[in-house]
C-alpha cells in the first residue's frame, strides 16, 4: 500500500516514493487497510444509540464544530490512508442516497473488516470471504423486504415518524415534531405524480438560516410561481 509515482528506466518498473513513506504488501497491508477503516469506525461508534455523544472538533486555525452525525464528524477529519478515506466515501454516499445512518453504516463496514480480518487469519481467501458477504447481503436484503411496510405520501402519520425519527441524537431533536410537520409539508408540495410514481425533486426546497431566532422559529414559506 503505496502513494507514489512509477517511472521505467530501461524496461525496468521503478516506484518513486515521498521522504518518509513506507511500503507495505502483502497480508501485512491488509492488516493495515483493516486496522484503519476500524480506527475511523470507532471514531464514530460512541455517537450513535440513545447514549450517543457529541465530538468536539477543532480544526488547525480554531474553528469548533460540535455534532454527532457521523458524515459531518468524517468530513472534518483530516485523514489521508486510503483505506480510511473509503470509509468516508461510504458515510457521503449513504448521506447523499438516504440523507441519514451515516453512523450506522461506517460502523457496519467497520465491523464487516474486523470480522473479515478473523478469516484472514484463518487463511480463508479473501475471493471466499467477499462470496460470503455477497451471499449474507442478499439474505439480508430478503429479510428486509419481508419486514418493510409500504407506505403512502397522504400517510402523514407514518412520515412525520420517519422525520422524527431521522432527527433523533441530533440537535434538532428539541423541535422535532414542529420541523418534522414542516419537512412533510414542504416534500409534499413538491411531489409530482408520474407514471413511474412520485417524482420528489429535493432541489426545489430551499433552506434559509437566519441568526437571531431560535430553531422553533422554523417557518415554511410557500414561494410564488411565476405565470
Amino acid at each position: 500500500m503505496t502513494n507514489g509515482i512509477w517511472a521505467n528506466a530501461g524496461g525496468q518498473p521503478i516506484l518513486i516514493l515521498p521522504e518518509g513513506t513506507l511500503r507495505t504488501k502483502g497480508r501485512d497491508a491488509q492488516r493495515n487497510n483493516i486496522t484503519a477503516a476500524i480506527a475511523v469506525a470507532e471514531a464514530v461508534r460512541t455517537t450513535l444509540g440513545p447514549k450517543g455523544m457529541d465530538k468536539m472538533l477543532v480544526d488547525s486555525i480554531g474553528d469548533v464544530v460540535i455534532t454527532n452525525d457521523g458524515a459531518t464528524i468524517l468530513e472534518e477529519m483530516q485523514i489521508e490512508h486510503p483505506a480510511a478515506k473509503m470509509m468516508v466515501e461510504v458515510a457521503k454516499t449513504q448521506d447523499k442516497e438516504v440523507g441519514d445512518g451515516t453512523t450506522t453504516a461506517v460502523v457496519l463496514a467497520g465491523e464487516l473488516l474486523k470480522k473479515a480480518g478473523d478469516l484472514l487469519e484463518q487463511e480463508i481467501h479473501p475471493t471466499v470471504i467477499t462470496k460470503g458477504y455477497l451471499l449474507a447481503k442478499d439474505r439480508a436484503i430478503e429479510a428486509l423486504n419481508k419486514i418493510a411496510k409500504d407506505t403512502d405520501i397522504s400517510d402523514e402519520k407514518t412520515l412525520k415518524n420517519i422525520a422524527n425519527t431521522a432527527m433523533t441524537g441530533k440537535a434538532a431533536e428539541k423541535a422535532s415534531q414542529h420541523l418534522a410537520e414542516i419537512a412533510v409539508t414542504s416534500v409534499k408540495r413538491v411531489a409530482e405524480k408520474k407514471d413511474s410514481g412520485l417524482d420528489i425533486d429535493t432541489d426545489n426546497i430551499k433552506m434559509e438560516k437566519k441568526q437571531g431566532g431560535s430553531i422553533n422559529d422554523t417557518t415554511l414559506i410557500q414561494a410564488c410561481q411565476k405565470r
